[in-house]
Parts: C-alpha cells; sequence; structure tokens
C-alpha cells in the first residue's frame, strides 16, 4: 500500500503536504484530521483498516510534519484557518468523509458547521465540548513546557497524560517526536491552547448546531481528558449524533492494544459502510484480524 504524495497550494496562502492511498474498488474517499502536535504518521494505525474500503486522504498542516519547509511561518494558524485548509482540501480531493482525531474535532466541527456539500458523513475520535479537571491539567502543564521549549518535559508531560495507556514502543516514539520539534511549532500549539482556555470549549458548541449530517463520536472507557459521558453532552447541540466507547482503551484508541484497534474498526465501518457492506466486511476480515 504506497500513498500518492503531493505538496498542493492552498488559496495562494499555504502549502500543504497530502497523500492519497488509493483504492481501486472504494466508492467513497475519507480525509483524516489530525490532532496537537501530529503528523500523517498518526494515523498509520488507522490507515489500516479504512484503505481497503475507502481512498484515504491524510494531510500535515503547514506548521507541521512535512509541510513545514514549504511555509514561511510568519504568523499562527486560527483554527479557522484550519477548516478553511480542510474545506479545500475536501473538494480538491472529493472527499465524501472527514474523521478527526483529538483537538483535530475543534477544526473539523468548524468545517462542518458551513455545510460542505460534499461531506455526508463524519467520525470525531477522543473528543468532548468541555474542558474538565484532567484536561485543564493537562492542558496548562503543557502550555508551560511548550511556552518554555522544554523539549524533554513536553515528551513527558504527553506520555503522563493523554498517552499513559499507549504502549512502550508508542511511548518512545511520542517522546523522540514531540521532543524534536521546532520552536514554531510550540508556539502554535501554545496559541491554540490559549485559545481553547478562554473559550472553555465553548467554540465548539456554539456552532455545533449547525450540522446536519450524521456524526459519531467515539471514545475510550479509560480516558479521563474526554471521556465517553461527557462526548454525550453533544447530543445537546447535535442533531444527528452517535456514540461509541471502546472499552479499555484511553486517549489514543487504536493505537494501544490488537483489541481496541479491532473495536475501532468494528465501530468506524459499521457507522460509514452500508449495512450489506458492513456484513460482507465483517466476514472477509475475521481471520485477517487475528494476525494483526
Amino acid at each position: 500500500m504506497k500513498a500518492e504524495t503531493a505538496v498542493l497550494d492552498i488559496q495562494g496562502q499555504h502549502r500543504v503536504y497530502t497523500e492519497f492511498y488509493r483504492a481501486d474498488s472504494a466508492e467513497q474517499t475519507i480525509i483524516l484530521v489530525n490532532g496537537s502536535l501530529s503528523t500523517t504518521a498518526s494515523f498509520a494505525q488507522t490507515v489500516r483498516y479504512l484503505h481497503p474500503h475507502f481512498n484515504v486522504v491524510l494531510f500535515d498542516l503547514p506548521y507541521a510534519g512535512q509541510s513545514r519547509e514549504y511555509n514561511p511561518h510568519e504568523r499562527f494558524l486560527t483554527r479557522e484557518d484550519e477548516a478553511d485548509i480542510l474545506l479545500e482540501l475536501v473538494e480538491y480531493f472529493a472527499c465524501d468523509i472527514v474523521l478527526s482525531f483529538s483537538w483535530g474535532g475543534i477544526a473539523t466541527l468548524q468545517a462542518l458547521a458551513r455545510k460542505p456539500r460534499r461531506i455526508k458523513r463524519a467520525v470525531i475520535n477522543s473528543f468532548s465540548p468541555i474542558i474538565n479537571q484532567a484536561m485543564l491539567g493537562y492542558l496548562e502543564r503543557g502550555i508551560e513546557v511548550m511556552q518554555a521549549c522544554d523539549r524533554e518535559n513536553v515528551g513527558a508531560v504527553l506520555n503522563a497524560t493523554i498517552g499513559k495507556h499507549l504502549p512502550s514502543l508508542f511511548k518512545r516514539y511520542n517522546h523522540r517526536h514531540v521532543s524534536g520539534l521546532e520552536a514554531y511549532e510550540y508556539a502554535q500549539m501554545s496559541f491554540h491552547v490559549e485559545n481553547v482556555l478562554k473559550m472553555e470549549g465553548r467554540s465548539c458548541v456554539s456552532f455545533a448546531g449547525e450540522i446536519e449530517i450524521p456524526l459519531l463520536f467515539v471514545n475510550g472507557e479509560w480516558d479521563e481528558y474526554t471521556t465517553p459521558d461527557e462526548a454525550r453532552l453533544f447530543t445537546q447541540y447535535v442533531r444527528h449524533c452517535e456514540f461509541r466507547t471502546i472499552g479499555q482503551a484511553g486517549h489514543f484508541l487504536d493505537m494501544e492494544h490488537k483489541t481496541a484497534w479491532m473495536q475501532t474498526r468494528d465501530a468506524l465501518l459499521a457507522f460509514l459502510l452500508p449495512p450489506i457492506a458492513s456484513r460482507t466486511r465483517s466476514l472477509s476480515t475475521e481471520k485477517h484480524a487475528v494476525a494483526v
């Protein structure tokens, strides 16, 4: 499975690195939206179960990953800017579905509130409409070490909080990745965190009522930062929403262990595929799942 890569010009303002995983038999295309400090590599586990059924699009925001070298980083991107970029990519790749992870849910919900004509369904992973005490502590400590450009402690904070349930290999990868970022990436994330703290989550719910397509919210049973119960508060704002809880999983869901990977796969495909196709998928992947 090899990606077709490209660096796209977005409205003459940004250059965005993209990966396109083409599936010859797929009838729909899904675009994945990263969380904070993440890159396309963060979705490696997710692409494995989406690609046989969908064309899959990944991208790095202008300040991150393989987009960094193509952009001047002269100003911070707002969540509105990120929503603009997402909608441009949706049009370019003719996407039908959006899937976001963690803080990528903010830009995704903003984009969906604009009622993009192509998008028919969306999945919002590891997100909730409120900032609870656990998340508040994580954000306040995170902004402290990022503003100090304390690289070692940026990695330590991540692994001790939202990454606490990751296997040791992924913790090492996370630490190496986030401790090696550029100072402007920390500054960009600090900018986002400050805005989130000022709004206390209100920026999400203020436009959620404008979303008309069906949404699936997926949260981990052990995720104390975006809990399943708190995610269900979206029923107060979103017209058509469903919820799934991944058992014995934290914030990173399908990255944490094989059973969580299979549960997340099944939850997403049951929501995104037509019923007959979904049943066929279950039968054809049952043996494969054992070897994952």
